[in-house]
């Protein structure tokens, strides 16, 4: 068994018995509060570019909150969103590099404590997550996400988190990618007014059309935390372990994050304990979160 089996493996183990597993906050975000650009059209991935170091430094405090997972930037690496920055030209023929130096920043800010740590890629929509009518046609879908997910698989990462997805069309295109790639998969799901993807699909109906792939897990990120609550009975009665990381907001390219909820990082943790009560094997922060949500809800979370 190679290392990323292993420790697929490992992380399998945790998800269906022992204590609930803490994913990291956001990367984005947390990028623009440090004063980096990102901009779109390739958001978090212009400090690849830039200020890889900012990455590096990002991953590590995560890691020393607390988080036992640490989802590389590969966020905006697919070929697709890099072909279409202007400045500089030419990066659609980067994402393999892109990709690469992304999970290698992960795995740097992974040796900031000494225990083990998980790296996941992240395979998101190809493209808006908030538009599900711009996704793209199966070809695409197949095509682009199998790409993507192999070079996940070059660059090493244990599993891979298919987040904040829209629609149950490209939800099973990730999922089937990171499969036929031989790795492990979280399939993760963004409701933003009850138990339904944006795309109008019901959330039971998108966990069913991913459960013959096995996932590791399924879940729910990007939404509100008030938008939780009605998502965690769907997900228990999948069957699979699932999980929760929403948001504080939404990013915009011109004002940084619009912030829908503005939770302090003691409330976020108690929140997060609610749902680790309701039956959530992983929990963790998306847009607007930062390393003091994770601490808090590590914290939290050891004295329940």
């Amino acid at each position: 068994m190679n290392a990323s089996a292993a420790a697929a493996a490992r992380i399998r183990d945790r998800l269906a018995s022992g204590p609930p597993v803490l994913l990291d906050g956001a990367t984005g975000t947390e990028l623009e509060r440090r004063g980096c650009f990102a901009g779109l059209p390739l958001w978090s991935a212009h400090a690849l570019l830039d200020v890889p170091e900012a990455v590096e430094a990002i991953h590590a405090d995560y890691a020393r909150a607390g988080a036992e997972v640490l989802i590389a930037n590969t966020f905006r690496t697919q070929r697709r969103t890099l072909a279409r920055a202007t400045t500089p030209a030419g990066l659609g023929d980067r994402d393999q590099s892109l990709t690469g130096l992304a999970v290698e920043l992960a795995r740097r800010g992974a040796r900031a404590v000494d225990r083990p740590t998980w790296v996941a890629g992240s395979a998101p929509p190809l493209e808006d997550c908030y538009r599900p009518d711009r996704v793209p046609g199966s070809e695409a879908l197949v095509a682009e996400h199998r790409r993507h997910a192999l070079l996940l698989a070059r660059a090493g990462v244990d599993f891979v988190i298919a987040e904040t997805m829209n629609s149950v069309r490209e939800a099973r295109a990730a999922a089937d990618a990171a499969r036929r790639a031989d790795l492990d998969v979280v399939v993760s799901f963004v409701c933003w007014d009850g138990p339904r993807l944006l795309s109008g699909e019901p959330l039971d109906e998108a966990c069913r059309s991913v459960a013959d792939l096995a996932p590791l897990a399924v879940g729910v990120n990007c939404l509100p935390p008030s938008n939780v609550d009605a998502c965690l009975p769907v997900l228990a009665e999948s069957g699979l372990p699932f999980g929760v990381y929403p948001n504080l907001g939404e990013p915009e390219d011109d004002g940084g994050l619009r912030r829908s909820e503005d939770v302090s990082p003691s409330r976020f943790a108690e929140q997060a304990l609610g749902w680790v009560r309701a039956g959530a094997r992983f929990v963790g922060g998306c847009c607007g979160t930062t390393p003091a949500h994770i601490r808090a809800t590590a914290r939290t979370l050891a004295r329940r």
